[in-house]
């Protein structure tokens, strides 16, 4: 996933290094970049026609950038889908909550393995009426998806750490 420049720690990390390539004239890495970091071509053309002062603008972009290309390779589906889309809504909305997102070590699949580390430690038996209702028979079925409010704490907990608040 960062196989060219590594995993970049913030926003000012990967405009400092698109401003060393773009002074030595490097734009076809510039663009590589950008591409590694989620960050669209369209940006590296204005960075380079002087549009945009820096490759990427704020803790946000940084952030949502990296969610993207995680998620390209993670694909996710239902829940986890909608898991994501908060955690971009957070970026977006929270710039500590942003910058948390791009740091070195923190990764969608961190953030979703936590989710399932969860998920697992708070299975339940299914009630047995449910499950001849769902047209199982002989079955034993344990759940265990963290709700909404649940799912939110702990990947707040997870980018902030404990309490979510970053402290």
């Amino acid at each position: 996933m960062y196989e060219i420049f590594g995993e970049m720690d913030s926003a000012e990390e990967i405009n400092a290094a698109a401003s060393g390539l773009k002074n030595e004239g490097d734009k076809e890495n510039l663009y590589k970049l950008a591409e590694e970091n989620g960050i669209d071509s369209s940006f590296v053309d204005m960075y380079l026609d002087g549009t945009m002062e820096n490759l990427c603008c704020d803790a946000a972009t940084a952030a949502l950038g990296k969610i993207d290309v995680e998620a390209a390779e993670l694909k996710p589906v239902e829940i986890i889908a909608e898991w994501v889309e908060y955690i971009k809504t957070l970026c977006g909305d929270d710039e500590k909550f942003a910058e948390a997102v791009r740091r070195k070590g923190k990764s969608l699949k961190g953030c979703i393995g936590s989710l399932l580390c969860w998920s697992f430690k708070a299975r339940y038996k299914v009630d047995k009426d449910i499950i001849k209702a769902a047209g199982i028979n002989n079955a034993s079925v344990d759940m265990g998806i963290p709700g909404m409010g649940t799912a939110k704490k702990l990947i707040k907990e997870y980018y902030l750490g404990k309490g979510g608040t970053g402290k």
